[in-house]
């Protein structure tokens, strides 16, 4: 579960951290006080994309931290495959934003978004305002119906994908096989002549590079020369002032010095070693001098082998390894048009093969779907009736694709019916804003019992409802909160009142400064929040009165659904 929340130089919060317990936490306040930013901070350091903006004026940069404690063994296996421990189960994630960039970090180590947002998907799920209306859509309906399906369905899904990521690659190539005779001879001529132009130039490895090379040092032998002979000119001992005669004049004064003093041997023997390194440095440049020779014709040859090898470059590729895979490929190409017919012929037959299995594997899978749809459907107007929904039906109707999709063949669409006598019909022409705020709810909490995810945000989900809708909302958060941590953002009094901690959101001027903070209520504090929540700007005693007589019944209906 989610232990720990820290925020620092965020939109309106200069420093907030919350600590956050099991079961329901509910987080109120006025409108307008920043509950938005909080749901906002967690989103971003899960990797989420944030304008710079929200760095909080006068600040360069902005931290969100997060701390997890959680058992899921699926949590620990994907930190140990990212090369990191979680200490007794304990995971942080931090991301601090700066104006140019953020740096995101998991127990420590620097990490990029998508593992982020990997490990984010095991440890919680985000269920915001608007999100309810993703259930308008058919793919998120299916996404649905196979997550209560579980292991079963994504086994069996899995195998569909696989298939048919295979049946659309034997179709891919075999649509290569789709030419008239004409445009076969063409194909055949245009491939023939790349590879015997590839052929006759004989490439060898490394050959280029030799010849640039060779081409750099006759391009430039005179300059060479020219330096080589000044060299051998000052260091050798044609010239009285080179320093080949200079040392051996040196040497010549050392010695006679030498035969009054015996300690000048030493320089006398080190000064010879001199000479001796002088004159192999000096053959070494007369031997290269004298191998150094340009030839007309040499020099030709380079360049027209270098222009014939840089030409099939630009258009085969870059380097000779690249140069040689293209004539491989190309070959197989021509390969695969000289047996035209069989090669057609065998593909045509891969491609059955597949069809058949992923047509098998894609009923199966549909055959799985059915099977839980009807499971489903009976959770789901249970879920609804529970939620004040008095006289609903509710179905998952099928129908088969024109073609194979990566989830086989069914076209999954969610019917329902909210009044009497009233014929079913697709959620999107029947609900409103706030029955499909139920709905998902109804969802969610069908899932959870089956989801080993440990923490659910709620924000704000109770947009458009009210009264005794109000109160069955209530009670179906207390319901997921017993086996999942929840921490819902909330304006109504009957879910508050549910809460198992209650923090509250504000906003003041400091310092000519606005600033959000959050902090937790205690009994007392809890009961006149659900009293401005149920009273407005004013607060009296039979406000208080009430709310506090909310806050009680809400704890023994609790304690009742616990035994």
């Amino acid at each position: 579960m989610l232990t720990n929340l820290h925020v620092k130089n965020l939109a309106l919060i200069d420093e907030a951290e919350v600590e956050f317990g099991p079961g329901l936490n509910i987080l109120t306040g006025e409108t307008g006080a920043g509950k938005s930013i909080l749901i906002g901070s967690i989103n971003a350091a899960l990797g989420k994309k944030i304008s710079r903006e929200m760095i909080r004026t006068g600040e360069t940069s902005a931290l969100v931290e997060l701390v997890f404690e959680t058992e899921n063994p699926h949590v620990l296996e994907l930190l140990k495959e990212m090369d990191l421990e979680a200490e007794e189960g304990q995971v942080i994630i931090s991301r601090k934003i700066t104006g140019s960039r953020s740096v995101c970090r998991i127990n420590g180590e620097a990490c990029n978004i998508s593992q982020v947002k990997a490990l984010a998907s095991l440890l919680l799920d985000i269920h915001g305002q608007h999100e309810h209306q993703s259930l308008l859509y058919p793919d998120r309906q299916i996404a649905i119906l196979d997550a209560f399906a579980g292991t079963e369905a994504a086994a069996a899904k899995g195998e569909v994908r696989a298939l048919y990521q295979e049946w659309k690659n034997v179709r891919k190539e075999l649509s290569a096989y789709e030419l008239d005779e004409e445009a076969r001879k063409r194909e055949t001529a245009f491939l023939t002549f790349e590879i015997n132009e590839i052929d006759q130039a004989e490439l060898k490895e490394g050959e280029d590079e030799a010849l640039e090379t060779a081409y750099r040092k006759m391009g430039h032998a005179k300059k060479i020369a020219e330096s080589l002979q000044t060299v051998y000119a000052i260091t050798g001992y044609g010239a009285e002032n080179s320093a080949g005669e200079q040392v051996g004049r040196a040497i010549r004064e050392l010695q006679q010095a030498a035969v009054y003093d015996d300690a000048l041997s030493g320089p006398s023997q080190t000064l010879s070693d001199i000479d001796g390194l002088l004159n192999d440095f000096n053959r070494e440049i007369s031997a290269y001098l004298s191998e150094l020779t340009f030839s007309e014709e040499e020099y030709y040859e380079t360049e027209k082998r270098l222009d014939e090898i840089n030409r099939l470059k630009a258009k085969y590729g870059k380097t000779m390894e690249e140069i040689t895979a293209y004539r491989e490929e190309q070959q197989k190409k021509l390969e695969k048009l000289e047996n035209f017919e069989s090669c057609r012929a065998a593909l045509q037959e891969q491609l059955q093969k597949t069809e058949q299995k992923l047509d098998a594997a894609a009923h199966n899978l549909s055959k799985i779907r059915r099977n839980y749809a009807k499971r489903l459907e009976t959770q789901i107007i249970e879920g609804l009736r529970d939620l004040n929904f008095l006289h609903v039906a509710f179905e998952i109707s099928f129908e088969k694709t024109k073609s194979y999709t990566e989830n086989g063949t069914d076209a999954v669409e969610f019917l329902i019916s909210t009044n009497p006598g009233e014929a079913i019909r697709p959620l999107a022409k029947v609900v409103s804003g706030g029955e499909l705020s139920r709905i998902m709810l109804a969802i969610k909490t069908i899932l959870a019992d089956r989801d080993e995810t440990e923490t659910l945000i709620f924000d704000e989900i109770d947009t458009g409802i009210s009264g005794r809708t109000a109160q069955k909302v209530s009670e179906k958060m207390a319901q997921i909160g017993q086996r999942h941590q929840v921490i819902c953002i909330t304006h109504l009094p009957q879910i508050a009142a549910m809460a198992d901690s209650h923090f509250e959101i504000e906003k003041n001027v400091e310092e000519n400064e606005t600033v959000t903070s959050i902090h937790p209520l205690s009994e007392e504090d809890s009961v006149r929040e659900l009293a401005r929540m149920l009273g407005g700007a004013k607060i009296t005693d039979s406000v208080l009165a009430n709310a506090s007589e909310m806050k009680e019944l809400a704890q023994v209906q609790k304690s009742a659904r616990l035994k």
